[in-house]
């Protein structure tokens, strides 16, 4: 054999034995990858001859198969859902191209080949039973879900609002509008009128398609100051009583001024109490820049901040919030009042309120409330988890009696949140957001305040007006639908 062949030879077996070994690496040990990445759809398209679970708010189906064979044909299952667009933000769609929300995250249970059911489907092969996926059930309170949604339709903005209970961290709402209805997107029939109604969705520039509660994170403005009125108290020692300077007008590079131009306390330092009931913006610049960047990104951070590393999954996964440490001075002033380099999701504030609620401690969030077999049984059951200690349970209830001025007190910033009979507490948030589309408007709290069950945060995107005037009231009909 010649040298050239002998060349040619050798290299073709190295070209054979390079595709035996990248044939043998995707198919054997990235198959599991491959076959659950969120862009191969045929992980969608192969299970519609398959019997999927059911997702179940308030005991009732809002997500359920159908079979729409003909007689003697073999079963084709269409997904159908309950609540037009109420639901679908949660719920999300399942569809032979794609899918999102929990149809997404709990996909293996849901279509049943998750390793969690394998007695169950070895169980239904012998018996001969139809296969069947599991039943995910959620958390949300159809009552506080409704309420949230209610009150965005009724504004005509778009928005985000959460509900947690602070105990256990179960979101009891999560409303992003606008919404869209998801039977519109999963025809299985009519394909291709799904895929351009959906392309469409995703071409809207008001996002319809956009998880705003769990997947946009806005300035949140003022509601900030609970973080750093928590860091004030647990890194300064600061209690109600406790005095900073509060000018008219704080000069930060551009001169900053209190809401409307007014003045705290007739431009003399204002105590902590005072400045959180009419949420005064130069005295808690001034807070900010008193305590350091890095307290107060500190204590951002044990109230879920900051945690690139630890994508928040409720199960579907939430953009972390952003609070970095900042020494500037004209950056840390305006991060103490919730603009700057802050950045927060409505889940974040939320946890923010219902961490002060359950004396300092931050339950981790959670959405599913158990996972049953067909036969009922439970597969899972979520157990309420700590997340953090985000601040002392003392300094957690002098904080609240702070907070309940804000929907009470003679100079409040939130009394539209106001529950007759029902102490509430609450923070107001206006947060710039450059150009002239207006403000973000934030409310967050929760009630009752002497023993929380709900807290809440609600945004309203480019408002215009006050998050006392717009995004109080939605809050309140959230609270009141747990507590009245």
């Amino acid at each position: 054999m010649n040298t050239p062949i002998r060349r040619l030879s050798v290299f073709s077996m190295i070209l054979f034995g390079a595709l035996m070994l990248q044939l043998t690496w995707i198919q054997g040990f990235q198959a599991e990858a491959i076959r659950e990445h969120p862009l191969n759809s045929r992980q969608y398209s192969e299970r519609l001859t398959d019997m999927r679970g059911p997702i179940v708010i308030g005991g009732e189906n809002v997500a359920y198969s159908e079979n729409i064979s003909e007689e003697n044909d073999p079963p084709r299952y269409q997904r159908m859902y309950e609540g037009g667009p109420l639901y679908t933000p949660v719920v999300g769609s399942f569809r032979s191209y794609g899918a999102d929300g929990i149809e997404e995250s709990e996909n293996p249970l849901l279509d049943g080949t998750d390793d969690r059911l394998a007695v169950r489907n070895f169980r239904d092969v012998i018996t001969g039973r139809e296969p069947e996926g599991a039943r995910v059930e959620l958390t949300i309170d159809p009552a506080v879900q409704q309420a949230g949604f209610e009150g965005f339709q009724n504004l005509g903005k778009n928005g985000a609002a959460v509900a947690i209970d602070p105990s256990s961290g179960a979101i009891l709402g999560s409303v992003s509008y606008p919404s869209y209805d998801a039977n519109e997107v999963v025809s299985i029939e009519e394909i291709t009128n799904a895929v351009e109604t959906f392309d469409a969705l995703s071409a809207d520039e008001n996002q319809p398609l956009l998880n705003r509660a769990l997947r946009e994170r806005y300035p949140p403005g003022s509601t900030f100051k609970v973080v750093t009125a928590a860091a004030a108290m647990e890194n300064l020692d600061a209690g109600p009583d406790s005095t900073m300077d509060a000018p008219d007008i704080l000069e930060l590079g551009h001169p900053l001024p209190n809401a409307g131009g007014g003045s705290c306390n007739g431009g003399q330092p204002d105590t902590l109490a005072h400045s959180i009931e009419m949420s005064c913006n130069t005295s808690f610049a001034n807070w900010a820049i008193e305590m350091g960047g890095q307290a107060l990104a500190d204590q951002a951070t044990e109230f879920g901040f900051n945690r690139d590393d630890e994508t928040l999954e409720v199960p579907i996964p939430a953009v972390p919030s952003l609070a970095p440490a900042e020494d500037d001075r004209n950056i840390l002033g305006r991060a103490g009042i919730g603009q700057s380099n802050v950045e927060a999701t409505p889940l974040q504030m939320a946890m923010v309120a219902a961490g002060v609620a359950n004396s300092g401690e931050v339950m981790r969030p959670y959405m599913v409330d158990s996972v049953r077999d067909s036969d009922r049984s439970v597969v899972t059951q979520t157990t309420p988890e700590v997340y953090s200690q985000a601040m002392s349970a003392s300094n957690a209830s002098t904080l609240t009696d702070m907070m309940v001025q804000v929907t009470a007190g003679d100079d409040g910033s939130g009394k539209n949140a106001a529950i007759q009979g029902i102490d509430v507490a609450g923070k107001t948030g206006t947060a710039e957001t450059g150009g002239d589309r207006g403000t973000h408007n934030w409310f967050i709290g929760f009630a009752p305040a002497d023993d929380p069950q709900v807290a809440v945060a609600v945004v309203i995107e480019h408002g215009g007006g006050s998050g006392g005037e717009l995004a109080a009231p939605i809050a309140r009909n959230m609270m009141e639908a747990v507590v009245l």
